[in-house]
């Protein structure tokens, strides 16, 4: 059985210390590249995992020969507004930069600008700092009472965390939050939404309304707050891995990848 090797980036972040001491136990290799380049001894490494932000994943992956798994962009505007309880658009910033009204805005998979409520369009990144045809969610205000992340594998939830409450940081593991078997049943009814199999989705309880997805999230670039590390990394096992292990009905969940020029 090939090794795994779980590569981190320069930047090592909690999560990416936890998932490493995990790894470890496992007897898998650790690696932490340096810079953005990956060096020639790295490169299409069997049974190599990656755990980064999309940026420095997209320097790094094709080099690793890593596929990355995302949900779709318009993941959560295809969703029915019993699974959101507020309207989402898919559109682009230039589009987003018409409106004039408050709106929660965020890119759909990366951080290529502040994911946060905006007085309106105007706000947003202007024709100077981007092409103006980038993806955008634009979404409803609503208020979170609390709000969860769930690593999921297969449709199944394998550990999850609270995050917040009201807006603010509030950390604790889901299998001691009293609210654990409603999270659960919720999580259940986003079966067949069309997500990869491996993928991290936070949800919450909306005030006065229910029980909604917030945003889904790339395992291999989300924290982990008080989820089992074992159990994430798991996930995050499954989500990063070599290209050719991936199944057919994965495939069309693969990050594109830009081609990586070295001078």
């Amino acid at each position: 059985m090939t090794t795994r090797t779980l590569f981190l980036s320069p930047r090592v972040t909690a999560t990416g210390h936890a998932l490493a001491d995990a790894a470890r136990r496992r007897g898998a290799h650790v690696e932490t590249l340096r810079d953005w380049r990956v060096p020639e001894q790295w490169r299409r490494t069997a049974g190599a995992s990656l755990y980064a932000g999309p940026l420095f994943a997209d320097a790094v992956a094709r080099e690793l020969g890593v596929g990355l798994l995302e949900a779709p962009e318009d993941w959560l505007a295809r969703l029915p507004h019993e699974l959101t309880l507020r309207d989402v658009e898919f559109t682009t910033i230039a589009e987003a930069r018409l409106l004039r009204r408050p709106a929660f805005m965020k890119p759909p998979n990366d951080k290529s600008f502040p994911a946060r409520v905006y007085a309106d369009g105007s706000g947003l990144p202007g024709p100077d700092a981007v092409e103006g045809t980038e993806p955008v969610l634009v979404s409803d205000i609503v208020t979170f009472a609390v709000e969860y992340r769930l690593f999921v594998l297969d449709g199944e939830v394998r550990t999850g965390s609270r995050y917040a409450a009201r807006g603010d940081l509030d950390v604790a593991p889901l299998a001691e939050d009293p609210r654990r078997a409603e999270v659960l049943r919720f999580a259940e009814r986003l079966a067949g939404t069309g997500l990869p199999s491996a993928v991290v989705v936070d949800v919450g309880l909306v005030d006065g309304a229910g029980w909604a997805v917030v945003e889904a999230n790339a395992a291999w670039a989300s924290g982990h707050y008080a989820c089992d590390t074992d159990a994430a990394l798991d996930v995050v096992l499954h989500a990063a891995r070599p290209e050719e292990q991936f199944a057919a009905a994965d495939h069309r969940f693969l990050r594109p990848v830009p081609e990586v020029v070295r001078d």
